[in-house]
């Protein structure tokens, strides 16, 4: 170069940064105290292909010049040899504006690869020949390598050949985020070509040369602010985060993950055999995590959290001045165990702590989903409705309420996030306790959520049309025959008002109803009256409390019997075999109501009623009994006259009720089998033919390869029916392909149900799990699939209550319970049953 001059100078113990094309190199220094300052050193004597430009933005008479033939292929050859390695450099040339020629050699010292000679052996460069010294060693053996790269026709002396084509995805994809889902988050081969910052790159995704620009998922680094003047400022720590980025990864083979597109920013994780440089810039205090781009990382946001964690306790670069959000809780207060209430949303749940406090829980890194499109979409003549209209949240509180509702959980604190006041576009919230919930050990609830797929998935976003009736009085009037002719109905309570007043969704039927517990009188709760605030009732938030942990958010049988002038429905609500109108009389929560008289539970309720008062329990704490005017009875009452017949019991319950045939009519049974087995045999069922509904009877074949008469009790999917076996009272979960159509020849008209539900009279049953688990291990070992004899005691809220007898000793099973001390007697106001009671009690 004619502006040249001489300044030689040797150079070693650097590493190649980055290659800027097939005769540039960026050379560092090792770090000291920060990132070393960079330095380009141009190959002396060679010339390789020039790569392309983009115009610059403004000079629209300047055109972008693509990349010239082998010019990429050069670009690639150095980079894949130099990148990360030592290398030594002699400067031979500097100009007058800072530009350095020398020559590069791999290593140490100057015995080591002659870069410049390894690009002309591969035909990839040409040899400056203007510039020649006749007496320069070095330059006379370029010349002879070329020559001999020419005559063995290499590279750009091969025929044809050495373009490459590299489209910028800005500008040549016109819906990148289809771009981005078309790769179904698998990982793609990428080189790094450019980092903007610690978390901004740019890369090169082969094999189909497009450029693209990758913001890393779930991360945020300090970044380079442009200033009006048009200069650059760095944030604390931007120059160290992005040196860290370039020295790990410019120019490197990578993979990535393209993980989303919201609003044409790319989101992405970059993987490396030396580690995952997200993780990597959390853990050393050069970045924070960002819940917005969280959600969508597929590696796990606990890494991301743990990392950042790990920085912050060490209090390292970013996080130097950091102080701990939860530094004043106490370990109980980080982690501890609760029972999940409610399901708030996809990201938010009430648990119960063991103090009995309720505290609200958020998911950390997820978000739950919401309405892009609301106002479009909006109906200004609809109420809107988030959990129904807003797609998938519906779907992200179901999978929530079914895995955890009235389960205990691990809660470990990971932040608590301050109160904020609203914003421009943004809402105040008050302060959230951000925590990781998992259930079993194991099974971590916000991972969970986030890989439903719901949200990611490329299906029709779900409809929910419910029709909300409460208070629709014409509308419930419609809706009141068909629900009472159902029986009883599935429902999942999505509020409680009262202890006696709650919200339902009718699953099956789509809608919403407000529904009245039957035949009690519950404590009013505070509300505002016309005439002004109603003052609550005494224990009125006791028996909402109840009533809140018992069924909230969980599902329940509903009994529909009538209506009131509101269109709220009123009826029997049942979860798990209780009844919840019972139920409240029984905690002395509620008293029974006169209408109760003509329901079949009426005589539980009373006598729960009953004890309560004697007890003189919370609503019946300052009763006082009225005085009774004796009445003489002209005929006393009769006396207790048993009835034993014999019976076969085929099952026996957790709840210590259990399942009987009658012996009278086994034989009629056993014909019915055996001639529905041989038609069976005779002709067999289509498999799979049969769709299960809901209380249909039908045929199962059970684990012994028989087939049994069976009713339908719920269908999760065609491989989860429940099945209850109707003449013996066993349950079971079949797929479908085991079930067959009921022929009429064998339905129920034809012989009733067989198996019976009873339980024991005289006894309580033990609320302790394991102390009722022994009693049921000692009956199923002494009457189950066994003949005895039974004898109907009276009724109950849901079956008879029966006194059974061992077939061949006549000792009564229930007296044998309580002589070994497994149960307490239930002792009984009636007269005709005190003699029994008398002699069981006196046993005990």
């Amino acid at each position: 170069s004619t502006a040249a001059m001489d300044a030689p100078c040797r150079s070693t113990g650097e590493s190649a940064d980055s290659v800027l094309s097939g005769c540039a190199i960026i050379v560092r220094g090792q770090p000291r105290g920060g990132p070393p300052p960079e330095r380009q050193i141009n190959l002396s004597n060679i010339r390789a292909g020039a790569l392309a430009r983009r115009a610059a933005q403004g000079q629209p008479d300047v055109k972008d010049t693509p990349d010239e033939p082998w010019a990429f292929q050069a670009r690639e050859f150095l980079r894949k040899k130099l990148i990360g390695k030592e290398v030594c450099f002699n400067v031979e040339i500097k100009t007058a504006l800072g530009r350095e020629y020398g020559m590069v050699y791999l290593g140490k010292d100057t015995t080591g690869e002659n870069i410049a000679e390894s690009l002309v052996n591969e035909g990839l460069a040409t040899v400056r020949r203007e510039g020649i010294r006749g007496n320069n060693p070095e330059q006379a053996r370029l010349c002879e390598l070329e020559d001999q790269a020419k005559a063995s026709k290499k590279g750009m002396w091969s025929e044809g050949g050495g373009t490459h084509t590299i489209r910028d995805l800005k500008y040549t994809i016109e819906n990148p985020r289809n771009f981005v889902d078309s790769l179904h988050q698998k990982p793609i081969n990428a080189i790094i070509e450019h980092v903007r910052d610690g978390s901004v790159v740019r890369a090169l995704l082969l094999p189909d040369y497009y450029l693209v620009t990758v913001m890393l998922s779930g991360i945020k680094c300090p970044t380079f602010k442009r200033e009006a003047d048009g200069t650059e400022s760095p944030e604390p720590f931007a120059a160290e985060a992005k040196f860290f980025t370039e020295s790990r990864l410019l120019q490197r083979d990578v993979q990535i993950i393209l993980e989303s597109c919201p609003n044409q920013i790319i989101l992405g994780t970059i993987l490396h055999p030396n580690g995952n440089i997200t993780e990597l810039l959390l853990k050393e205090g050069f970045a924070r995590c960002v819940d917005w781009s969280m959600a969508v990382y597929t590696q796990g946001a606990e890494k991301l959290r743990a990392a950042e964690r790990s920085a912050k306790e060490r209090k390292i670069r970013i996080w130097k001045d950091y102080v701990a959000p939860t530094a004043n809780l106490d370990q109980k207060d980080r982690q501890f165990v609760a029972k999940v209430m409610q399901v708030v949303n996809a990201d938010a749940m009430v648990v119960k702590l063991n103090s009995g406090e309720y505290k609200t829980i958020h998911l950390s890194s997820i978000r739950p989903p919401k309405n892009e499109g609301e106002e479009k979409n909006k109906d200004k003549d609809k109420r809107f409705r988030p959990l129904y209209d807003i797609p998938y949240m519906f779907e992200a509180r179901e999978f929530l309420r079914k895995k955890l509702i009235g389960k205990k959980v691990n809660v470990t604190v990971d932040y608590i996030r301050a109160a904020t006041g609203p914003g421009e576009s943004t809402p105040a919230f008050s302060e959230r306790t951000c925590a990781t919930v998992t259930i079993g050990g194991i099974y971590k609830c916000s991972s969970a959520i986030k890989n439903g797929k719901g949200l990611h998935s490329k299906k029709e976003v779900p409809i929910h049309r419910v029709a909300d009736i409460s208070g629709e009085t014409q509308k419930a009037k419609q809706f009141l025959p068909f629900l009472q002719r159902a029986g009883r109905s599935e429902a999942v309570v999505e509020h409680v008002f009262s202890g006696s007043r709650l919200k339902l969704y009718m699953p099956k039927e789509t809608c919403l109803i407000t529904f009245l517990l039957a035949g009690i009188e519950c404590p009013r709760s505070a509300r505002n009256m016309p005439g002004g605030m109603q003052v609550a009732e005494p224990f009125s938030d006791q028996a909402m409390l109840f009533t809140k942990e018992l069924v909230l958010q969980r599902e329940v049988e509903v009994e529909v019997e009538s209506m009131d002038k509101a269109g709220n429905f009123i009826g029997w609500l049942h979860i798990e075999g209780v009844n919840l109108s019972v139920a409240l009389v029984e905690n002395a929560l509620s008293k029974v109501h006169f209408t109760a008289e003509r329901s079949p539970y009426y005589k539980t309720l009373v006598s729960a009623e009953e004890q309560c008062r004697q007890r003189k329990e919370k609503i019946w704490a300052n009763y006082e009994e009225k005085p009774v005017e004796e009445v003489v009875h002209l005929s006393e009452e009769k006396e207790r006259v048993p009835n034993y017949r014999p019976v076969f019991v085929t099952e026996i319950s957790d709840n210590l009720h259990f399942y009987a045939q009658d012996v009278e009519t086994g034989a009629q049974l056993e014909t019915l089998m055996e001639t529905m087995r041989a038609e069976i045999a005779a002709h067999p069922p289509v498999e799979g033919s049969y769709s299960a509904r809901r209380g249909d009877y039908c045929l199962a074949k059970f684990a012994d390869g028989e087939w049994y008469r069976a009713r339908v009790e719920k269908v999760e999917s065609p491989a989860k029916v429940h099945v209850f076996y109707i003449d013996y009272g066993n349950r079971e979960v079949v797929p479908s392909t085991r079930l067959a159509a009921m022929p009429p020849a064998f339905g129920t008209r034809t012989l009733p149900a067989q198996a019976t539900e009873y339980t024991f009279a005289f006894i309580q049953v033990p609320l302790d799990e394991d102390a009722r688990a022994d009693v049921v291990d000692c009956i199923v070992r002494d009457i189950q699939n066994t003949q005895c004899m039974m004898n109907i005691e009276y009724s109950g809220a849901s079956c008879p209550h029966v006194s059974i007898q061992f077939g061949d000793t006549k000792e009564d099973v229930g007296l044998g319970l309580v002589k070994e001390g497994l149960v307490m007697v239930d002792v009984r106001k009636e007269k005709h049953l005190q003699k029994i009671v008398t002699k069981s009690s006196f046993k005990l």
